[in-house]
C-alpha cells in the first residue's frame, strides 16, 4: 500500500475512533433512535461500565493511530470493537449501519497497511 494512502487511512481511522470515544464521555453527537432491544443492550453495557472501557480503548487507539505509536497493536485491538459495532447495527439498528461498516472497512485497510508488522505473529 502506498505510504501516503496508508497514512491518510490511519489518521482517518484514528480521528474516527477518537471522536466516538470522546463522545461517550462528552455526548456532543446527537443520539439516534433505538428499539427496545438496542436500549436494553446499551443499558447492560452502561451498567457494567463496559461502554467506559470501550471509550477508553477508542481514545487510546485513536491517539496511537494518529501519532503512529503502537498503531499496529491498537489496530488489532480495535478490530473487536469494529466487528461488534457492525454486528450491533446489523441486528439491532440496520438503518444506521453505514458508520459501523465504514469503521470496519477503515480498520481492515489499516490492518493491511500494517501487514509487515504482523509477519512474525503469523509464522
Amino acid at each position: 500500500m502506498n505510504s501516503k494512502v496508508f497514512m491518510v487511512l490511519r489518521i482517518l481511522l484514528g480521528l474516527y475512533v477518537l471522536v466516538f470515544g470522546l463522545n461517550k464521555f462528552m455526548h456532543f453527537i446527537p443520539d439516534f433512535e433505538l428499539g427496545a432491544d438496542g436500549i436494553a443492550y446499551f443499558g447492560a453495557l452502561t451498567s457494567t461500565k463496559t461502554i467506559t472501557l470501550v471509550a477508553v480503548v477508542e481514545i487510546v487507539a485513536g491517539l496511537a493511530l494518529i501519532t503512529n505509536k503502537f498503531g499496529a497493536l491498537l489496530a488489532i485491538i480495535l478490530m473487536s470493537i469494529s466487528v461488534n459495532a457492525v454486528l450491533f447495527h446489523a441486528t439491532l439498528d440496520p438503518g444506521n449501519s453505514a458508520g459501523a461498516i465504514a469503521l470496519l472497512v477503515l480498520n481492515i485497510a489499516v490492518l493491511v497497511g500494517y501487514k509487515d508488522k504482523y509477519k512474525a505473529l503469523l509464522n
